[in-house]
């Protein structure tokens, strides 16, 4: 976007168009609040981090891994064969 608006500007001043300093203010004020947002999020999901760390449990709505599903049902199945024998 801000490429487009100082393409825009370069054009209306080497015309000689009113609109060349409008444009070049607007296309400098994006920038530094496309800048600023940025580097808001990145600093702001940096401190995140670094106060609360890596959580390595997994939630509680995460999917047990299938070996124990398969596991548990294997024993469960020997246990009631070996309980029938």
């Amino acid at each position: 976007m801000t490429l487009i608006q100082g393409v825009v500007a370069f054009f209306c001043s080497v015309a000689g168009s009113w609109l060349a300093f409008p444009m070049t203010i607007s296309a400098v004020v994006f920038t530094v609040v496309a800048t600023w947002s940025v580097l808001d999020v990145w600093i702001t999901r940096q401190v995140w981090r670094q106060r609360n760390g890596v959580v390595s449990e997994p939630s509680s709505t995460a999917r047990r891994p299938l070996r124990d599903k398969h596991g548990k049902s294997r024993a469960e199945a020997t246990a009631s064969l070996s309980e029938a024998a």
